[in-house]
């Protein structure tokens, strides 16, 4: 499709105010965590690198980016298995309501998440009579980062289709053998950015988090949000939460870029 040159115009003018509307409040947070002014007056009168240096000395924050790191390794380790199993086995068998369990895999992603966070305090707590601890906080963030290396996969199985599976099995290969020398190393990339993915979306997530959490932990964003309104703390919360925007942001990149690359590939 052709589009003018007036069309063209008004186009990219719209995404540039779609951007900045998005991204300026995020170089804002960036900005104030140098402004020297703790009320983060505009412009800022001087820059100074105190906030990053008291946040680096921050025990509370060192603990939370810890317990985030913890709960997002663990997160995506159990996505990478289950949302590969799964992937494989709608893609690769046939069965009566198999778009029934595809949807049912999906739509955890698709919820509101103020409506997960709390049917799954409601199954821990009263259902399973299990008590809040960071294991539910892995399990509740396993549920949506599972979507992520399930999409992944799924997306890669049927651009590639079974041939070589099958012509490895012709040639004697059993099912085990032809996953880790066939079918692994074509899904390895797909892996690596839904596992990137999961780890970004488990890092910075909050809602879920909330209601799967116990009092007595605290992940990131959960502690920034509990100081962002203490005295003398604003401008430490901006060192955290600048962070936590390069810290998302890498992982997301680094797993478009592979899914771009591997795309190129297979074509």
């Amino acid at each position: 499709m052709t589009m003018s040159r007036g069309m063209r115009a008004a186009l990219m003018a719209f995404t540039a105010v779609v951007l900045l509307v998005i991204y300026t409040p995020l170089v804002l947070v960036v900005l104030n965590s140098f402004n020297v002014d703790r009320t983060f007056t505009w412009p800022p009168p001087d820059l100074t690198l105190k906030w990053w240096d008291a946040a680096w000395h921050s025990s509370g924050a060192r603990s939370a980016l810890w317990t985030s790191v913890e709960v997002a390794l663990l997160a995506t380790a159990v996505a990478l298995v289950l949302g590969t199993l799964a992937s494989l086995g709608l893609q690769r068998t046939r069965f009566f309501g198999r778009n029934l369990v595809s949807l049912v895999i999906i739509l955890p992603i698709a919820l509101p998440g103020i409506v997960t966070g709390i049917a799954l305090s409601n199954a821990f707590t009263t259902i399973l009579g299990v008590g809040l601890s960071l294991v539910t906080v892995v399990v509740a963030h396993a549920t949506f980062c599972i979507v992520t290396v399930f999409n992944n996969v799924q997306a890669r199985l049927q651009r590639l289709g079974g041939n070589f599976e099958q012509a490895s099995m012709d040639l004697g290969a059993g099912p085990f053998t032809t996953f880790r020398l066939v079918t692994f190393p074509m899904l390895r990339s797909a892996l690596l950015a839904g596992a990137l993915l999961s780890f970004g979306l488990s890092f910075d997530e909050i809602v879920v988090t909330t209601f799967t959490i116990s009092p007595t932990d605290q992940t990131l964003p959960i502690w920034i949000f509990q100081n962002l309104f203490r005295p003398n703390q604003g401008p430490v919360v901006n060192v955290v939460a600048a962070v936590l925007v390069l810290l998302s942001a890498v992982p997301i990149y680094l797993a478009q870029r592979l899914s771009a690359g591997a795309g190129e590939t297979v074509r």
